[in-house]
Formats: structure tokens, sequence, C-alpha cells
């Protein structure tokens, strides 16, 4: 009986290893240029020359919350549905939109009910589901190209402005999301947690670059 018990308690450990050691491995996939040395939760002050409600929403966030990573799927409420806690690059993105009344889950959530060939076929959907769709960066890409926020992606900082929304294409082959400060600092949520990171803008490919009037 001990011996069956010590091998009960083998796997339970062996598992509990293998799931720390996947959880900490999700978030080195998500780094592109490793050569780049972030300032990780860098201290900033909000400008008060800059009046983007985005801006303001989002230095709000980074200076008062911290988000845990969590990409899960989750039954939410609808509209203005949140997930639990935490959240991935989406759901910080969606926070701050929401400071501008702005809510990305109705939103494209009706857009996809009226025009669902529009939207991506990633995950083998064959009908709009509110928990999820607008948690995902290319359903938010394509909202934000049919309400014609897109802009051209450059390689010139001057031309991203505080406030302007990115979307960038990971080296994990991973899209992600994130929302434009001052001299090319972001604040997005890329693993562990939400934070700003110094000079990340340019770290991965940009596949998207929106600015909303608010």
């Amino acid at each position: 009986m001990k011996h069956k018990h010590f091998i009960i308690l083998s796997i339970f450990l062996f598992a509990s290893i293998l799931s720390i050691f996947a959880f900490q491995n999700n978030f080195k996939e998500y780094s592109c240029n490793q050569s780049s040395k972030f300032n990780l939760n860098k201290p900033e002050n909000l400008n008060p020359n800059i009046k983007n409600g985005i801006y303001k929403a989002a230095m709000d966030f980074a200076n008062t919350t911290t988000w845990v990573y969590d990409p899960n799927y989750y039954k939410i409420t609808y509209p203005n549905g949140d997930v639990p806690s935490g959240g991935a690059c989406t759901d910080l993105v969606i926070r701050v939109l929401r400071k501008n009344n702005m809510d990305l889950q109705q939103l494209i959530h009706e857009d996809m009910v009226s025009n669902f060939s529009a939207y991506p076929k990633n995950w083998g959907l064959n009908k709009p589901d509110a928990n999820i769709d607008h948690r995902r960066v290319p359903n938010i890409m394509t909202y934000f190209k049919r309400q014609h926020y897109d802009i051209a992606i450059t390689t010139n900082g001057k031309d991203y402005l505080p406030g302007d929304i990115v979307c960038w294409n990971l080296s994990s082959g991973k899209t992600h999301i994130g929302i434009v400060l001052e001299n090319q600092d972001v604040f997005h949520n890329i693993g562990p947690t939400s934070k700003i990171e110094s000079g990340f803008l340019f770290s991965c490919k940009i596949i998207g670059h929106y600015r909303i009037q608010l």
C-alpha cells in the first residue's frame, strides 16, 4: 500500500513540475527580439498635454492595476462582460476602450452577426460567440479595418502617437496587441502580467496600426 501511495505521489509531483515548466515557457515563446533590453514595469507619469482618451485610460490602468496573463475561455455576461481576473493582451485593450465608452464585445459581436463571412475562421466556428470573439486579435484587427481605423505601418516612431493601438506577429507565430504610449513605450499584457515596456514598439513585426478618435 505504501508503495502504491509513493507511485501516486511521484506521478503527482512530476505532473506539477511539468505544469510549472509549461507555464514558464508559455511566456518565453512571446519574445521577438532577444537583444532588446526592456525596462519592465517602467514607472511613467501621465503627460497632461496629451488629450487622447485611450492614452489616459491606459496610463491610469498601467499605474494602478496589474493583470496576470490568462488567455483561457470563459463564459461571460453580454454586453460589457469581462473575464473573472487577469486576462490576455486583448482584455487589456478591451478594458481601456471601455473606459472610453467603446465596448468591443458588443461592437464586434453585432458586426459578426451581420457579417460573419468577413471574419477569420481560424477557430472552426460556424457562428459568433460573444464570450470569446472580441478577445481574439485577428477579430479585433478585422473590426478595426472595417471601421477604417487602420493607418499606415511604418518604421518611423514619430508616426505612432500615444493612444494608437498596434498589433504584432510574435516569434512564436502568435498575434499580439497593445497600446502605444510615448517614446515607443507600450502598455500591454504579454505575460506574466500587464506592464509598460520601454521601447517595445518595434521589437516585433507590426501587422496592424490603428487610430481611434475618441
